[in-house]
């Protein structure tokens, strides 16, 4: 048994309740959002799932784009509510088209709300956001964005996009925490949400967090878990120091690099830059072979590829250059890697033309 008196987690402070309010500030300056800030004491799926009970009742209408299985979760929630949703969903993998959009808000019907996800760390896409926003504007649509992937990565300000509802988690891009998330609530998103019937009395009541910002916003209701604030402070610590627009271009120089190294390998990317996240590059695998045998044939040289999530029949190999590791030195060992697992499966790869492009990339 491990001595306790050796262990740096052992009798960790309270977080200081004084310090909530500026780290809220903090993540509203980092999201360039002038709406209320609320702290949530979980993971990004619980912020989200909250935002959906608190919008959804019987009455409410909502656009729901299906990219993934976060997006079917979310309509899931809203019906559970009692609201009527219309999904829009992808071809397997890919972003949603914005004709698709607009046909579905040109049909007709009354929408209130409009719920997407930004960046796909699922397939390593990007939706069009600033697009689909525009056309919500138009219709005067309350939109809900789920950012978790995307906010650190992608140039991402909700005032100047029109966001009434964005979600983010500090655990990719921000280099964070997985046990805490927050939200950007405004104004016209709160009048929705408390119009009678709001629920009350839960952990995934808006509206109950609102009473926090409204008393004050000292300390949370609850325990809050002091480890998760000190690790967000933490990376916010990182983020500002770094400045956020340069963590945004190390990631883009991250994903381009990556991209210039598999086409020299001679490996086809799955979507077009522009339709392309910056965290997550996804690749095709080659017929007749299973994306497990790469995989485990990367693991055997110590560099972790996963499989895409919720792609099929689309048979994906993520390349993960998310947060810390949008480096040098792991894109290059994610494409090198891949290469050798393509060679160990029979299949060409110029690994030195691989190499060369992304120096190459990095040296600009």
């Amino acid at each position: 048994m491990s001595d306790l008196g050796w262990n740096p987690l052992h009798g960790v402070p309270s977080y200081p309740a004084e310090r909530y309010a500026a780290l809220a500030d903090r993540i509203g300056g980092l999201l360039r959002s002038r709406g209320d800030i609320l702290l949530v004491q979980a993971e990004a799926a619980v912020a989200l799932e909250a935002a959906a009970v608190s919008l959804a009742r019987p009455g409410l209408a909502a656009l729901n784009i299906v990219t993934s299985l976060y997006g079917g979760w979310f309509g899931q929630w809203l019906r559970r509510g009692g609201a009527t949703v219309a999904d829009i969903v992808a071809e397997p993998g890919l972003p949603i088209e914005i004709d698709a959009v607009a046909k579905a808000l040109d049909a007709g019907s009354r929408i209130d709300v409009l719920a997407l996800v930004h960046a796909e760390s699922a397939s390593g896409i990007l939706n069009p956001l600033p697009e689909i926003l525009a056309l919500a504007r138009d219709h005067g649509i309350v939109t809900v964005v789920d950012a978790v992937a995307s906010v650190g990565g992608h140039e991402f300000d909700v005032d100047d996009l029109g966001i009434d509802i964005a979600v983010i988690g500090p655990q990719k891009a921000l280099g964070g925490p997985a046990g805490v998330s927050a939200l950007s609530v405004s104004r016209r998103a709160w009048d929705f949400i408390l119009r009678d019937g709001a629920p009350r009395d839960s952990i995934l009541s808006l509206a109950d967090m609102k009473s926090w910002v409204d008393s004050g916003r000292f300390g949370l209701p609850g325990t809050p878990a002091p480890l998760e604030f000190f690790a967000l402070e933490t990376s916010l610590d990182r983020i500002e120091a770094e400045g956020l627009e340069n963590v945004v271009a190390r990631h883009a120089l991250a994903a381009s690099a990556t991209r210039a190294g598999l086409a020299a390998l001679g490996t086809p990317v799955w979507v077009p830059a522009a339709k392309a996240s910056n965290l997550v590059t996804a690749v095709p695998v080659p017929e007749a072979l299973a994306p497990a045998v790469l995989i485990t044939a990367a693991g055997r040289l110590g560099v972790e590829l996963t499989e895409g999530v919720g792609t099929a029949p689309a048979r994906l190999v993520r390349l993960n250059h998310t947060g810390p590791r949008a480096t040098f030195q792991t894109v290059l060992s994610n494409v090198v890697a891949y290469g050798a697992a393509l060679r160990q499966a029979g299949h060409l790869a110029d690994i030195s033309a691989a190499s060369e492009a992304i120096s190459s990339a990095y040296s600009r």
